[in-house]
């Protein structure tokens, strides 16, 4: 089984790569933790570093912890949800799971929602979470 996490290092995140971790145990699945941005230009170039940076703690602590795991920055041209729709397809995976977190209708018309269109338009099933600290 292979299991995709839409990880960027920020708390949303981190939920969604502990619940694939779980997951990935029952299952004996091999994760998959995929970054996505529109454009790679010079202006990008800390953010691109910095989610680098995010995938390679990820995966050097999931090896230790024993688990099989790729990493990907997607750099596409595309919406960081057609991507991550596209990766999911190219790869075949077999789920999909991703931090949310609560945006208002105005925000989510303005801004649009990558988790909403993995939910729609995803080939396999797309878990959420939504984890507020205590």
């Amino acid at each position: 089984m292979k299991i995709m996490v839409c990880y960027d290092g920020g708390d949303g995140s981190q939920w969604a790569l502990t619940l694939a971790i779980q997951h990935a145990k029952v299952f004996d699945a091999e994760l998959y933790l995929v970054a996505s941005l529109e454009k790679g230009t010079d202006a990008e170039q800390p953010l691109i570093d910095h989610l680098e940076s995010e995938l390679a703690k990820a995966k050097e602590k999931l090896e230790e912890q024993g688990f099989a795991c790729t990493t990907h920055l997607l750099v596409r041209g595309l919406t960081p949800g057609e991507d991550m729709v596209a990766y999911a397809r190219e790869n075949n995976i077999d789920e999909i799971v991703i931090g949310i977190r609560r945006k208002s209708k105005v925000g989510k018309l303005i801004f649009g929602s990558t988790a909403q269109y993995l939910i729609l338009k995803a080939p396999c099933p797309v878990l959420t979470i939504n984890h507020r600290p205590s």
